[in-house]
């Protein structure tokens, strides 16, 4: 198991301070070199067949479709298969750690703690910001105040849900005590409304597109009180892109190759959303194009940084999982974002 505890500090401080000068003085060559950066790599003569595993029935994963259908692996020098993981997130970075996959995607809420039990992965990439909301139910007396959730019950899919540890701590930021003021509810994701209706939860923390569909079923009876994609979460990443340790250290280039391939294919879908809906739409039957035009717009998919940016957003998160109680307090959130993180790019 990894050790992520505080190192003494007068070593961590040398460490610090020689990693700071080191990234001074290549500072300039970064600014200049940060728009080529995420260009295409010549193509190789046979390009790299790697596996990479998302979720079909994730919307918000669809830079993976589009940088398929679009070439942005193939101009990268990749050939790609890819695995429609159904599993869970710990799961998932088993197999990356274990090189069945060589590279992966979810969401963060879901990978701190696995990768706090010390999986041989690296988060080297991202994709998009924002797709977790929080919504009361007016009738309940609800607003768009936090306030209001005092004394009432938030239904959610899972007690460890990303939108369950995400509204913990941000329902704790506001000043609420989520173990005292709050009750949380599990229900099946698909009848958190039904729940609604029966009077059993008088909230919903969850993600889209399950939420947005509920909301579409039921129009007028939700106030949104939080938004992932809004707000100081505006700037934070949501999904981020996995590697396998060992295929880092083996195959680096490969591994940049996929995080150009990626941030190429997130910056088309914020360019050309419905485009990117219709192409998404044949992966999954499930939604309407109309549908995944709206959820696809309202997403950040321009907020994919890498290496420092993407270590210091995951060194945001590891602290407030750490202050929440969902990683050890023995953790160093430093030294865990760190270890965690991987810059391919440089």
């Amino acid at each position: 198991m990894a050790d992520f505890s505080q190192e003494p500090r007068s070593a961590w401080q040398r460490r610090h301070f020689l990693g700071a000068a080191a990234g001074a003085a290549t500072v300039g060559a970064a600014t200049v070199g940060a728009a080529a950066g995420l260009l295409p790599q010549v193509a190789r003569s046979q390009p790299r067949k790697i596996t990479l595993a998302w979720s079909q029935a994730s919307f918000c994963q669809v830079p993976v479709p589009i940088a398929l259908e679009r070439g942005f692996f193939t101009q990268n020098g990749l050939d790609v298969e890819v695995l429609n993981w159904g599993g869970a997130a710990d799961q998932l970075l088993e197999a990356l750690a274990t090189g069945k996959a060589e590279v992966g995607v979810g969401l963060i809420h879901r990978w701190v703690k696995p990768l706090e039990a010390g999986l041989d992965v690296k988060i080297v990439g991202s994709v998009h910001g924002g797709c977790l909301r929080l919504v009361g139910v007016k009738s309940a007396g609800v607003t768009t105040d936090v306030r209001t959730l005092q004394g009432k019950v938030i239904g959610v899919s899972d007690l460890n849900s990303p939108a369950k540890q995400f509204y913990g701590i941000h329902l704790t930021k506001k000043g609420l005590d989520i173990d005292k003021d709050i009750e949380w509810r599990v229900f099946p994701a698909d009848l958190l409304d039904v729940a609604v209706k029966k009077g059993e939860i008088h909230a919903i923390a969850d993600g889209d597109p399950n939420l947005y569909l509920i909301e579409k079923r039921n129009p007028g009876v939700f106030a949104e009180l939080g938004n992932s994609a809004t707000g100081e979460y505006a700037e934070k990443i949501c999904c981020v892109l996995g590697a396998g340790a060992k295929f880092v250290r083996e195959d680096r280039k490969s591994a940049a190759a996929v995080v150009r391939a990626l941030a190429q294919a997130s910056n088309y879908v914020a360019e050309n959303p419905n485009e990117s809906a219709r192409i998404f739409a044949r992966y999954t039957p499930k939604f309407e194009v109309a549908d995944l035009q709206r959820l696809i717009a309202e997403l950040t998919y321009k907020h994919h940084p890498h290496g420092g940016r993407l270590q210091d957003e995951v060194l945001a998160f590891a602290t407030d999982f750490r202050e929440a109680g969902i990683l050890k307090k023995s953790t160093d959130p430093v030294r865990f974002a760190r270890h965690i993180t991987q810059d391919v790019l440089s």
